[in-house]
């Protein structure tokens, strides 16, 4: 049946609650767990499940994001399988960027018409899960339904950032409001025991919805002034058809901030961490590069993920990510922190001229102190640099750097001389 299926992936608007990551690229190309891109993981999802049609919808900074795609997603010449970027475009009938989700999917929708279908599974690219999208698939033919919103049980601290849905004995969406900041007795739902000993009460959508192909359009086409999903298109499609909750109770979290994105990260190096790289059966697919294994030379490690291609001769690496060709100089500590790595390696060329005109190399240099920080890509860190991150530091924007949250985000290509504090 997945066969029948397109993927439709949203890219997001500016992503402005993620800058700087967001800077120079779209959300979905921010990298995540050392080696992998944030679009990776709906793509994985939609190929473990047996879709390999998809659609990635974006329209800011989208260059990145389109260089990973064309170099990663490559299928067989007799396969009909694709992984295709559709950026906002300026047309005859419409000359605008897009204004919401759904706008975003209306206006793309004559580029899906050349693909046979009968179902489009809409999903968002700033999250990390695991889903078979066949079971939800399944429900939702079984249940007649013409929408499916995939939804996860939430507490009543949480249920206040999301969209919260009520549903019947069959699972059939009866209401559904946005963001509830009273009233929430009302919106209490039976989840089930196991999520009610956990406190979680509330039906939350996930963002994931599975639209009928011929209802999506007709509802798209009929509405022409609704631009949202979440806000219009589903609320709409609740009052007037079957929409089905397919409840989900395994890890999902939206990497929409700072904080979300550090702590999704982080929490990877647990040691039963709650999103499972390691599963044979939920694959991550990414770009496959030619990189030598990582070389430590004198470092202690604890908790710690180090990616292909480092060089580290740190004293301490803990509760910490090193992204791929991350190069890290003697006597340097690092703990609680996402250093994202580089995107080459310097030739002898380079590293010679660098040390001629007192530059300092990629990389973090010697008798550094990183805490509390995520490093962008492409970052030249020289030797006895101080970042200690934490509660104690207030939210600022430098020219160099960002502190949201009490974490340091220094951005992508800076350089910090020696010696710096922050």
């Amino acid at each position: 049946m997945t066969n029948k299926v397109l993927g439709v992936i949203l890219g997001g608007g500016q992503g402005s609650r993620l800058a700087p990551l967001t800077q120079t690229r779209s959300k979905p190309a921010v990298p995540i767990a050392g080696k992998y891109r944030l679009v990776d993981i709906p793509i994985s999802n939609c190929i473990n499940s047996g879709i390999h049609r998809m659609f990635v919808l974006t329209q800011f900074n989208s260059a990145s994001l389109n260089k990973h795609i064309k170099n990663t997603y490559h299928f067989s010449h007799f396969s009909k399988a694709f992984v295709d970027i559709l950026a906002a475009e300026q047309t005859i009938s419409n000359s605008g960027w897009y204004q919401g989700t759904a706008d975003a999917v209306r206006q793309c929708m004559h580029h899906f018409d050349a693909h046979e279908s009968e179902y489009i599974l809409i999903l968002s690219g700033d999250q990390l899960y695991q889903m078979d999208f066949q079971e939800m698939i399944n429900n939702h033919i079984e249940a007649k339904a013409e929408v499916t919103i995939a939804t996860i049980p939430v507490t009543a601290k949480d249920a206040t950032d999301f969209g919260i849905l009520k549903a019947n004995d069959q699972n059939m969406i009866t209401s559904f409001t946005e963001k509830p900041k009273t009233g929430l007795e009302d919106w209490v739902s039976d989840t089930g025991a196991e999520m009610q000993a956990e406190g979680r009460n509330f039906l939350a959508s996930m963002g994931i919805y599975l639209f009928n192909r011929k209802y999506l359009v007709d509802m798209l086409n009929n509405n022409p002034d609704e631009k949202d999903f979440g806000k219009e298109i589903l609320p709409r499609a609740i009052e007037n058809t079957a929409v089905l909750s397919y409840q989900y109770e395994g890890y999902w979290t939206d990497i929409g901030t700072i904080a979300s994105f550090f702590e999704a990260n982080l929490g990877l190096t647990d040691e039963l961490p709650k999103f499972n790289m390691f599963d044979s059966s939920h694959t991550i697919f990414t770009r496959a590069r030619m990189l030598p294994p990582s070389k430590i030379s004198g470092t202690m490690l604890n908790r710690a993920i180090i990616a292909e291609g480092c060089i580290v001769q740190a004293d301490l690496v803990e509760h910490s990510i090193l992204g791929i060709r991350c190069r890290v100089g003697k006597s340097t500590t690092i703990t609680n922190s996402y250093v994202m790595g580089s995107d080459r390696y310097q030739t002898a060329e380079d590293i010679f001229a660098a040390s001629e005109s007192g530059t300092p190399l990629i990389g973090i240099g010697d008798r550094c102190y990183i805490n509390n920080a995520i490093i962008d890509k492409n970052c030249r860190i020289g030797n006895d640099v101080k970042i200690n991150g934490g509660e104690h530091l207030e939210d600022a924007e430098h020219e160099l750097y960002t502190i949201k949250d009490g974490i340091v985000v220094l951005k992508k290509g800076v350089t910090l001389p020696s010696g710096t504090e922050i």
